[in-house]
């Protein structure tokens, strides 16, 4: 009895330093949404690849994640600020809090999802392959690039790299830090073929018709759902940007401004400076 009587209080103390402990964790990762209001601020990571986020002619940032990000902090009330960072290293720039939140064309993958989470998709794209005419003009099936023989680019980092080991897992994968390295090894006929998020690959195509084309047409190669990437442990902010994913996708602006910039270039084209 005296025994009990004396761990009674050692149990409570022990709740209360775990209980103490709890209550800091959760209020020291849930504050990102607090933070953004407070700076008036929305820092939003991604990386420039057509038609997701691009230079227009004059230097601006347009594209499909502009207008979403863009949108995002009006919807919050607050401005938006872009931190370009290389697509191989943007994981670990969030981690580091470079910024709040990565709106990027991120296809969401198990991996990646163990080191970050995920909201719901906001849009479902894949991979398409663009060819070197000269090269593979004369391939006629996927098996044709599985060979040795065949040297196939993709941009560092990113998903297409990792459909090429899967899909090809024969051919040589050379990675590249942006999609228009990896593009111009096609063209300049050092790769039979490159592998990027549709559209892009049937743009390059429509732009070289001498000399690029699509081996499997607008068929995609792989399927991907994209989503806004978070730090853990902020459940309060995942439920916002999920919530707010759901507003846009059923009052339409969401397909709305995906059909803009993925369905037909003509109406952007111009306005975008040199790739």
């Amino acid at each position: 009895m005296t025994f009990s009587k004396q761990l009674k209080p050692l149990l409570l103390a022990a709740l209360l330093v775990v209980a103490g402990n709890i209550f800091t964790i959760s209020t020291a990762t849930a504050g990102m949404l607090e933070d953004v209001q407070k700076r008036g601020t929305l820092r939003v990571g991604m990386a420039t690849f057509v038609p997701w986020a691009m230079r227009d002619k004059d230097g601006n940032l347009i594209g499909f994640e502009i207008d979403v990000a863009t949108q995002v902090a009006e919807d919050m009330g607050v401005k938006v600020e872009f931190v370009p960072t290389a697509w191989s290293g943007i994981i670990p720039a969030l981690i580091a809090k470079k910024f709040d939140i990565i709106i990027g064309g991120m296809s969401i993958t198990p991996q990646r999802n163990l080191t970050v989470n995920f909201t719901t998709p906001y849009a479902h794209s894949g991979q398409q392959m663009a060819a070197n005419m000269q090269l593979a003009g004369d391939f006629t099936k996927r098996e044709d690039f599985n060979s040795s023989d065949v040297t196939i680019a993709c941009r560092r980092g990113a998903t297409p790299c990792k459909a090429a080991q899967k899909l090809f897992p024969k051919a040589t994968v050379r990675r590249f830090d942006d999609d228009a390295q990896a593009f111009q090894e096609v063209v300049n006929g050092n790769a039979h073929g490159m592998i990027s998020s549709a559209p892009k690959p049937r743009f390059w195509s429509d732009a070289h018709p001498t000399k690029v084309f699509l081996p499997f047409g607008d068929e995609n190669l792989t399927k991907g759902d994209e989503a806004f990437a978070l730090r853990k442990g902020d459940p309060d902010a995942l439920n916002f940007f999920s919530n707010w994913i759901v507003v846009k996708t059923s009052n339409g602006w969401l397909q709305e401004r995906h059909d803009y910039w993925f369905q037909d270039q003509s109406a952007w084209k111009d306005m975008v400076a040199p790739q």
